[in-house]
């Protein structure tokens, strides 16, 4: 009787131990999972077939996905806008379960058009260039931009052609900032012409987007050219180019803005969340407005942010 009694209580105590051993094990890994729930996949992907004038966009975008939880995947393209080779790669991005894409279009209208029937799946958020059924667009006002840079050159201008550099291709974002400018300053009567390449002997050049206006800024110094360049940009690269006196002036915009805010609206939609477009402020500035106080944040957003 006695042994029988002392087996049932050393199998309650196995029991209570098993019990405790499997609690031990399971309890921490629920709350884990309540603490830290599963992470969105977003999938971020250029037109470029080079992310290092994105890098300071990539720190925001890393740094919305952190605070909200998601994961990122960024994708850049073999050959810059190629926009048959971005619509592949968003579709096996879906494909391969992303919540939300990050895109800067090749040609938003052809990639709405290769996107429609998965809005409602994987939203998709851009970068640049507003597109038809975008979940929402982070892009400075690029007709104001375009109007506001060309006052600048007005500002200078004596005499002579004034070159628009056409770099834009399908992306209506850029060409939206060269339109504006064209018209401002087909309005003041200066002579006005587009080309895809700096020629030579041009005295103005107008640059619409980064990677343009680093290049030609690059080539003055190199080849010992006298333009006066006016562009966009706000990378470190670009900064550099301005301070050497290689442009004139430059709209700027933070990168750093640009990438948190289309990450937060990502999210966002992922989540079902109603949003639009966002207008990006940006200033028009010259060699001397680089140190001011308020430019700060937007030239040097890794040091103005080290706070944060």
């Amino acid at each position: 009787m006695k042994t029988g009694k002392s087996g049932l209580i050393q199998g309650g105590i196995l029991a209570a131990l098993g019990l405790a051993a499997l609690l031990s094990l399971v309890i921490p890994q629920l709350l884990r999972e309540r603490k830290d729930p599963q992470l969105l996949s977003l999938s971020v992907l250029l037109r470029d077939s080079d992310s290092s004038g994105w890098a300071i966009a990539r720190q925001g975008m890393e740094q919305a996905a952190d605070e909200l939880g998601a994961e990122l995947r960024f994708l850049t393209l073999a050959e810059a806008g190629d926009s048959g080779e971005q619509e592949a790669v968003l579709l096996r991005e879906i494909d391969g379960g992303a919540a939300a894409l990050v895109v800067v279009p090749a040609d938003p209208g052809a990639l709405s058009a290769a996107l429609e029937q998965w809005r409602l799946i994987c939203p998709a958020v851009t970068l640049e260039s507003p597109m038809e059924g975008a979940a929402g667009t982070v892009a400075p006002d690029n007709a104001l931009l375009g109007r506001q840079l060309a006052q600048a050159l007005l500002e200078d201008w004596d005499e002579g052609e004034v070159l628009l550099l056409d770099t834009a291709g399908s992306c209506t974002g850029i060409s939206g900032r060269l339109e504006a400018a064209e018209a401002v300053l087909t309005e003041a009567g200066l002579p006005v012409r587009r080309a895809g390449e700096l020629p030579e002997g041009a005295r103005w050049v107008m640059a619409f987007e980064s990677a343009a206006t680093l290049r030609t800024a690059e080539r003055r110094e190199a080849e010992g050219r006298d333009f006066a360049l006016y562009g966009v940009g706000a990378a470190t690269a670009v900064t550099a180019q301005l301070e050497r006196g290689n442009i004139a002036a430059m709209a700027a915009w933070s990168d750093y803005a640009a990438g948190y805010l289309a990450v937060r609206r990502a999210v966002g939609a992922a989540r079902g969340e109603e949003g639009t477009a966002t207008a990006l402020p940006f200033s028009v500035l010259r060699k001397e407005d680089i140190y001011a106080p308020e430019n700060q944040k937007l030239l040097f957003p890794v040091m103005s942010s080290s706070g944060r």
